[in-house]
């Protein structure tokens, strides 16, 4: 095993780190925007009006998308156990 091929290895593992957590990321920040302008603009300043709607999306975007992340899951993982003779030599 070379560093280049444990560092392969790790950049894919990065990859589809990113590539699952995106979405969740981006819709909160979305919605966590949305809910800044909307007090900026009305001056309400309540603590748990920024936090609920992100919980909420947060947890829709997950619910949606848990079969694709769970695909892109399963098949990184199972490229790993299916490669592994080919790792050790």
């Amino acid at each position: 095993m070379t560093p280049e091929f444990v560092t392969g290895i790790g950049k894919q593992a990065i990859e589809v780190i990113l590539m699952v957590s995106a979405p969740v990321l981006i819709a909160g920040m979305a919605v966590g925007l949305a809910v800044s302008i909307f007090q900026a603009v009305t001056q309400i300043q309540e603590a748990t009006l920024s936090f609920v709607p992100k919980i909420i999306v947060v947890f829709l975007v997950i619910l949606f998308l848990s079969p694709w992340m769970m695909e892109v899951l399963l098949r990184f993982t199972a490229q790993i156990f299916t490669n592994i003779p080919n790792y050790v030599n």
